[in-house]
């Protein structure tokens, strides 16, 4: 964005911002009513966006005195007649100092904010500013406006904000307390040492870093890595329910060396493996089945499974 344009304070608003390119972002209006149902509302009259990119561009192409001249002559007509074509003129007359003022707000954002939706809060905020500003009290308009759109966009931000503001403050205290920590430290800081130095216990620091994993939200939407492998957030998360294919490889490999170790063995050892470990038999149940002992039926297991080791470790 090019930098504002001054023009005369006997205009009544001192300093002005002319467009001086028709590439500039564009600004949606949308309804003020429906701002209590999670919409932004809409500017009264007909600012659309054909509107203002062509305000911009028409006022890319006037000279600078012709600018001067029309915002004066503006802001005189709207003190003494303050309608709402003449006060939506103003607004595209200093929609850039909007996406300016914008641009420097989300500098420091998350990058999940979308500049065009500070630029949309930013507009309320110079309708507000044209609509209360004293051009008798000799103030530079930008000077006035630039606060109220700033106010407007955090205003707004506030208001989308899920998570408490003591919260934020705590956050911001707890990040300075370990910038000062490292500094002088030239370390990690512990938990105790952060504790002491922000006065509480480290169970308190604890409950506190509890609270603060609220204020973690990251878009799933977001893209990590670089270059031509770059894919988003969710699609890196993994699935505990889904089947891991190099342990299902695994776990069929394994069976497979054990029933060709199990067919490999004594009929009689393959019969008491198969009992016990398929049929769920007792040693004493098996007995009565292959007429001996429990006691035999314990050695036959014994060997049986000792076989069996052995041919597993053998294949691996």
């Amino acid at each position: 964005m090019t930098e504002p344009t001054p023009v005369p304070d006997h205009a009544g608003g001192g300093a002005d911002t002319v467009a001086a390119s028709a590439n500039s972002a564009p600004v949606n209006a949308r309804d003020r009513g429906g701002a209590a149902n999670g919409h932004r509302p809409k500017l009264p009259g007909a600012l659309s966006l054909a509107t203002v990119e062509s305000a911009w561009e028409a006022g890319g192409q006037r000279s600078g005195d012709e600018v001067e001249a029309g915002i004066v002559a503006l802001w005189q007509a709207f003190g003494e007649r303050p309608t709402q074509e003449l006060r939506d003129r103003l607004v595209l007359h200093y929609a850039p100092l909007v996406k300016y003022v914008a641009g420097r707000v989300g500098t420091g954002l998350p990058s999940h904010v979308e500049v065009s939706d500070l630029i949309q809060s930013g507009i309320f905020g110079l309708v507000d500013a044209i609509e209360k500003f004293e051009p008798e009290r000799g103030l530079k308009f930008e000077t006035y406006a630039m606060q109220r759109i700033r106010g407007a966009i955090l205003d707004d931000l506030r208001a989308q904000d899920w998570v408490p503001r003591s919260v934020r403050s705590r956050a911001r205290d707890v990040e300075r307390a370990l910038e000062r920590l490292e500094a002088k430290l030239q370390r990690t800081a512990t938990d105790a040492e952060l504790a002491e130095e922000l006065e509480l216990s480290v169970e308190e620091l604890r409950e506190l870093f509890a609270q603060l994993q609220m204020t973690s939200v990251v878009a799933l939407d977001d893209l990590i890595g670089a270059g031509h492998a770059q894919s988003s957030l969710a699609e890196t998360l993994p699935d505990d329910r889904a089947e891991d294919p190099v342990a299902a490889l695994v776990d069929r490999d394994s069976r497979r060396q054990l029933a060709e170790a199990v067919e490999r063995l004594s009929e009689r050892d393959r019969v008491v493996v198969t009992l016990y470990y398929f049929e769920n038999l007792t040693l004493a149940e098996i007995g009565r089945v292959l007429g001996v002992t429990e006691s035999r039926v314990c050695q036959l297991h014994t060997r049986a499974v000792l076989r069996l080791r052995t041919k597993l470790t053998e294949q691996t």
